[in-house]
């Protein structure tokens, strides 16, 4: 096994670099994860997806009847926002038993902590399965350095199972929700204020459109797990100064789905409840994800959690969206957890921290789920 300071100062490392997204930035902190893993003997590809960004893809194994497993995780973190930080974001301090920095919880604790894990077990798996490191850019915006990869023929190779490292606090969720989301516009005619009958005024319209919407139902069953999936309407826009008839009205509609429902059903369903004067643009097309809880590697991963964990792990979903939305079906679906060491409420807040003896431990977990898989 590493040891833990090991694990953590790859971690601290990780945070140094600024790959706050927009604008990413993301190349540099992959190429110092390639080199570590180059020289631990995995062939490393790098895959542009923008100046100064880039997919890394490492892989060692392979040559073998069962496909690889891959881990994923991404390495572009969010803005800071506008309150103060106690502590430099950038700096991977860490304080009573806290690894503190933007991206300590989501997700460069979980890339750590598999990178970590694979350059441990490296010595091991050549004449194996393998695995399969697929580090992105991008996700924080809809997934963007995964549906990039997906571009390229070829360029993911085969996996049998994924696990994806983003915050869980070490417990295996089995799916998440997915994203769908939507600008309706309305367009009316412009006129002066004080003589809105020569106008048609797109506000009107777009309150209407909001009025349906609030009262759409989805026709789709609920998912056993997930239950149904949501509609908010979060943005409303429209018109450009009080005394013109507004022209324009726009509606932004987060839709959160479950796998009992596809999105193309949904676009259609709301292009019947709106009517044909009302515009929808995509914005975010994210589908959900699942895996069978009673699937035999999903159950071999709860059996190495539970120590852990101290109780048996049982079946649990998130609520966020992760790169497995892309990965897992182009993959040809294979099971799919998701499951890392960061604090989940920790995501994207000020002072983000995750505890350093979760990353330690998801170490472990994940050398003990490559050697099973691969039988190392």
């Amino acid at each position: 096994m590493p040891e833990a300071a090991e694990v953590i100062a790859l971690t601290q490392r990780l945070l140094r670099f600024d790959t706050i997204n927009p604008p990413g930035q993301e190349e540099a902190c992959a190429r110092h994860i390639g080199t570590l893993l180059e020289a631990a003997g995995y062939r490393v590809r790098y895959h542009p997806c923008g100046e100064g960004r880039a997919n890394l893809i490492a892989t060692i194994g392979g040559q073998h009847e069962r496909a690889p497993i891959c881990f994923t995780g991404h390495i572009d973190i969010v803005p800071l926002g506008v309150a103060a930080w106690s502590k430099d974001p950038f700096a991977g301090e860490t304080d009573q038993g806290r690894l503190y920095g933007r991206g300590s919880s989501d997700m460069k604790s979980g890339v750590g902590a598999f990178v970590t894990a694979a350059i441990a077990l490296a010595p091991h798996l050549e004449r194996t399965a393998g695995v399969s490191l697929v580090i992105t850019a991008g996700e924080e915006t809809g997934c963007m350095g995964a549906f990039e990869l997906l571009k390229t023929p070829g360029a993911i190779g085969r996996a049998g199972a994924i696990v994806v490292a983003e915050p869980t606090a070490n417990y295996p969720y089995v799916g998440h929700r997915g994203a769908y989301w939507l600008n309706a516009t309305t367009t009316g005619v412009t006129a002066h204020g004080s003589m809105p009958e020569r106008g048609i005024n797109a506000v009107y319209q777009g309150a209407h459109a909001v009025t349906r919407l609030e009262q759409f139902r989805f026709s789709t069953p609920p998912h056993a797990m997930m239950g149904q999936g949501t509609l908010n309407v979060g943005t409303f826009h429209g018109g450009l100064n009080i005394n013109s008839v507004p022209d324009q009205a726009r509606i932004g509609i987060d839709i959160r789905t479950v796998p009992t429902q596809k999105h193309a059903h949904i676009r259609d369903e709301l292009c019947a409840v709106l009517g044909p004067d009302v515009h929808l643009e995509t914005l975010l097309d994210v589908e959900s994800v699942y895996s069978d809880p009673d699937d035999e590697w999903v159950q071999s991963v709860f059996d190495v959690m539970q120590p852990y964990l101290g109780t048996r792990p049982e079946a649990r979903t998130a609520t966020y969206f992760t790169d497995a939305a892309a990965l897992k079906p182009a993959y040809g679906n294979p099971p799919t957890l998701i499951l890392g060491p960061g604090e989940p409420q920790m995501a994207h807040q000020t002072d983000e921290y995750c505890e350093l003896e979760r990353v330690v431990q998801s170490t472990d977990a994940f050398i003990e789920i490559m050697r099973h898989w691969c039988k190392a």
